[in-house]
Formats: C-alpha cells, structure tokens, sequence
C-alpha cells in the first residue's frame, strides 16, 4: 500500500502528541508509586471507563471479529458477546468492593481477604501466573495482529514490525505510567473508532449499499447453507452446542483477561484508579455498555463486505486489512494507519502498565525489597516493563493465530471464575480455594488436551484431545472447544469444593477486618456481620440492577442491527427496550441514593 507525504505527515503527528504526553506527565509519575500506577486514585467516570473501552480495542479486534463473520457469521461473535454478562455483573456488584479494598492490584487484594503462607503464596504465584501467562500471551497476540497489518500494508516483515511497535509505547509507558495510558487511550479511543466508522462507509460503498451487500450474502449462504446476518445461531448448526455452553457456562467459569468473573486485571486496575465508588462503578458502566453495545457494528458490517467481495482468502483475519487497502480513501490511508496504531498502543500500554504493576507491587517489594523509597520502586517499574516488553515480542513469535490464543487462555481459566465471585460473598472461601481452582483449571485442561485423556474421554461424541482449542474453525474443533470447558470446569469445581472442605477456614480476625473494611452483602458472612446488616443486604437490589444491565445491552447490540441489517421496525422496538432498561437502572440508583452498595 502505498503512502504519501500527507500520511506520512499524520503518522508522526499522532506518535509526537503521544509521546508529548508521556514527556507532560513524567515528572508528575516519577516519585510516587501510586502516581505512576493508579494516577493517584483520582479519575473521573469518563477517564477511567474509556480507558477501559480503549484498552480492549486492540489491533486485533476488528481482525478476530473478521475472522468470526467468516467462520460462523454474525453469531460467531458470541465468543465474546457472552462475556457481556460477567462484565455487568462487575458493573453492580463487585466495583464498589474493589474500591473500598484500597489495593493498588487485584493481587495485593489476596492478603487482606486471607492471611498466612497460603496467602502470601497465592499473592506471588497468582502474579507470575498473569504476567507470564495470561498478560504476556495477550500482549502477544496484540502484537501479532499489528505484525499482520504492516506486513499487508507497508510490507515490514513480522520481528521488525513488532519492536517498532513496542518501543513507542515503552517510552511513553515508562516516562509516566497510568496519566499518560489514560490520556492517550481517550485520544487513541476516538481516533480508531472515527476510522472504523469511516472504513466501514466506504466498504459498503464498494459493496452498493446496505441492500445489494444483503442480497450477496444471502446468495453466498443459499449456496453455502449457511445463514452469515443472523444473530443467534440456528440450532442445527455446528455453532450452537457450543453457544449454549458460552452462554450457559463460559462468562462466569472462565478467568479471562480483562473479563474475569469478579472482576480483575486492567478493569480492577482502573476501579482503583477512580475518585470513589460512584465514579468507580460509573467507569465500569461505561466501559460495558460501549465495549457490547457501541462498537461491533462497524467491525461486523466490514466483515460482511470482506465476505462478499473477497470470498476466499488465505487468512480470514486479514481480510479486513485487505478491504482497507482496496477500498479506503488514499488520503484516509495515514489516518487508518495512526488508528491502528491507536489501537495497538493503547492495548499495549495498558498491559505493560498493568503486568509491570504486578511485578513490582506483588512480586519485588513484597518479597524483596520491601523497604525502599518510592523512587526506587518506580524505577524498578520502569526496567520490570521494559522486561515485560520483551517477553510479549518473544511470545509473538511463537504465534500464529489470534483466534487460537482466544481459545487457550479461555480454556486454561476453565472452572476457576465461580472462586473469584464467592470469595467476595461467602466467608469459607480460603487461600487454598483459589490456589486449587487456578492449578485445577491449567492441570485438567492440560490433561483434557493431551494423549492420556484418549481413553477417558472417547466416549464423549464430538470430543477429540487431539485438535487445538481453536474455536470456530470446524464443526470438530467447536465441539472439542465446547466439551473441553464443560469438562475442565465440573473437575476443577470439584477440586476446590474438595480442597475448601478438606481444609480450615482463615482465621477469624482476618474475615473480621476484610468485612468491616470491604462491607460485602450480608447473608454469606452473617457470622462477622452486625445485626442490623440483614435489613441492609444489597444483593437482590443488585441482581436486579445486573438483569437490567445485560438486558440493556443486548436490546441495544441487537437493535442497531435490525435497524441496519434486518427489520427496522424491530430494530426500533429493541432500542426502546434498551432505552427504558437504562431508565430503570438510573431510578433506582438514584432512588437509593446509591447507598445500596454501602
């Protein structure tokens, strides 16, 4: 693809102003801990909850939503529309907790909720477990999506492109920690979702419209027997057994990043960041209703076109950069360009932040060097992203799909999210809870995956260990992916029951302070509650607020796509649905005075 001075003139443009804020921001992060972090835990609503937007628009979301379409149609994308439930859950009953705990990561959370060995144990080992697995793996197919686009749009081969995209970010990242993630993930947020919108015009443009590019693709599925604009898969389709276990099982069994039952990761990181608890589940809200509800469209309606006009191509996931390159402007070149990189930096920033938070906090000073001053720790912070920086290029190279990484972080988490909900509601979740849940998870999905499970699981019809855990290639793989996390989550529920029984509760006095300081609900604590905190318990009130959320955010996901794609009056109807459930949220917050979460 050919660029001109202009695009070029652009790019630099949007790579000055972010370093620019890195350079604003750096003295302001150096000294303090909490600073460089959190941003001394005094973001707004709308800081915060973009950020969070920002952060899971990668570079290799429009890809993996592309590669969906293809494979499964529109309905593929309830790979990850399923986590909506989890993520509104976070939203109403676990932001204010988060917030009230006063960590600075989700992992110095675990010696105030146990104490002891096991407690310290879980801390450090919990922390390398999401540094090099989960959060090292992430950043690495972020970079390999960005890999993807400069190899099809400027022809930069794979190991050079991803160290020309991690060193921009490691400066701003390491000259100022979260102010300068913040900041640039609002700019990098409306830049990449201008030329989404905007990619998604001209593709439909070059398709003849919305009406002839649906009668393509009804013709494409006559011949095919498929059915690419309907949004829940039909139940003869090899999609819908495993749409049933997404649905049913996945969003609250799985530990996935940025989507944890319970919350953690980047969205606990922002919650600590925020003023108070208003601005802490505000952030949230925001975060959810634009992440489901806001953004698939321009991605799906490019997919589509991607279907029509490029029918076969080597790489599904590439074709969406192929419809950039063969249909987008020439002068809106550069722009797309900065948006991607907007989209990969602000990913990357974030993870870097995070995963450097991890090590420093959770790991160096809480083992080994517990001590020095807070300039020390942040230029601790600054080598431990650099170190994190190069792991994820390293994990890069070992990649080759983007949708098949989805898949083994998905499944190694299988089983141990329903741990990460009760330990905030029930009382005898203990250290050894959470230390069986995560070694159970990885040791059956490793097992499940492997020749030794030929004879145990033969029986199961459609179930073969042998193929990876990529989802939505074939009718074999969905199905090995589907039987895979129903099986590891009945054993890795069934090790921690097991293990939680058979070992002793924590100490009293370690519930007592982690109650009186976190004020979780009522009934699974009542023997460290006062008595009139019966009359006080929040959970049905949360429940409720959590059924409006969801139902608020699939009215409105499914409403915008009936009015373009499908019926209009339908469309319309499911977005006043939308509307009155965000009506209903709203009054009863405000006719509680938000106290319901105190």
């Amino acid at each position: 693809m050919h660029l001109g001075s202009i695009d070029w003139i652009v790019i630099a443009i949007y790579f000055a102003v972010n370093l620019g804020i890195g350079f604003y921001y750096s003295r302001r992060a150096s000294g303090d801990v909490g600073e460089f972090f959190l941003s001394g835990r005094s973001v707004s609503w709308w800081l915060a909850g973009t950020s969070m937007v920002a952060t899971t628009f990668a570079a290799d979301t429009p890809l993996v939503v592309t590669g969906l379409v293809y494979r499964q149609g529109i309905s593929g994308n309830w790979l990850w529309w399923t986590l909506a439930l989890s993520g509104m859950m976070t939203v109403f009953f676990f932001a204010p907790l988060w917030r009230r705990s006063g960590v600075l990561t989700d992992m110095e959370f675990v010696e105030i909720r146990y104490a002891g060995k096991p407690a310290s144990f879980l801390r450090g080992f919990r922390a390398i477990y999401l540094v090099v697995v989960a959060n090292i793996v992430t950043m690495g197919w972020v970079n390999l999506a960005m890999a993807k686009i400069l190899y099809l749009t400027l022809g930069i081969e794979k190991l050079t492109a991803v160290f020309l995209c991690l060193a921009v970010t490691l400066v701003y990242c390491t000259l100022s920690g979260m102010w300068a993630v913040l900041w640039t993930d609002l700019i990098q947020f409306v830049l990449k979702m201008s030329m989404v919108i905007l990619l998604a015009w001209f593709a439909v443009e070059a398709a003849g419209g919305l009406g002839p590019l649906k009668m393509h693709i009804h013709a494409l599925d006559a011949a095919s027997g498929h059915n690419s604009l309907a949004f829940l898969p039909s139940v003869g389709s090899d999609f819908f057994f495993p749409f049933l276990v997404l649905l049913s099982v996945n969003w609250w069994s799985t530990t996935y990043p940025g989507a944890e039952p319970g919350g953690g990761g980047y969205i606990a990181q922002r919650i600590f960041s925020a003023k108070d608890e208003k601005n802490s589940l505000g952030a949230t809200l925001w975060f959810n209703v634009a992440h489901y509800a806001l953004r698939p469209w321009p991605w799906i309606i490019t997919a589509l076109v991607a279907i029509v006009l490029i029918p076969h191509p080597a790489d599904p996931e590439g074709a969406y950069i192929e419809i950039m390159i063969r249909y987008l402007p020439a002068s809106l070149r550069g722009l797309m360009l900065a948006g991607f990189a907007a989209a990969y930096m602000s990913t990357i920033g974030t993870h870097l932040n995070l995963t450097a938070s991890y090590l420093l906090n959770d790991v160096y000073r809480r083992f080994l060097k517990p001590h020095e001053s807070d300039r020390h720790y942040v230029a601790v912070s600054r080598w431990a992203t650099l170190l994190v920086a190069i792991g994820s290029a390293i994990a890069t190279m070992q990649m080759k799909s983007i949708a098949g990484a989805w898949g083994f972080l998905m499944a190694l988490g299988a089983g141990a999210g329903l741990v990460f909900i009760l330990r905030w509601f029930w009382w005898r979740i203990s250290a050894w809870s959470e230390i069986s849940a995560l070694l159970g998870a990885a040791l059956w999905s490793s097992l499940l995956q492997s020749r030794l499970a030929l004879p145990l699981v033969g029986w199961l019809h459609g179930f073969d260990p042998m193929l990876p855990v990529e989802p939505l290639t074939s009718q074999n793989q969905n199905h090995a992916f589907a039987w895979l996390m129903i099986i590891t989550t009945i054993l890795t529920t069934i090790t921690w029951l097991t293990v939680t029984f058979l070992t002793r509760p924590e100490p009293r006095e370690t519930l007592q302070m982690f109650y009186n300081r976190v004020r979780p609900a009522y009934p699974g604590w009542r023997p460290f509650a006062p008595p009139a905190a019966s009359a006080q318990s929040s959970l049905l009130l949360s429940a409720r607020l959590w059924v409006y959320g969801f139902a608020f955010i699939y009215c409105a996901l499914f409403g915008t796509g009936q009015v373009l794609l499908g019926s209009a009056g339908l469309g319309a109807g499911l977005l006043v649905s939308a509307a009155l459930c965000a009506f209903l949220i709203f009054r009863t917050l405000e006719r509680c005075q938000w106290d319901i979460f105190k």
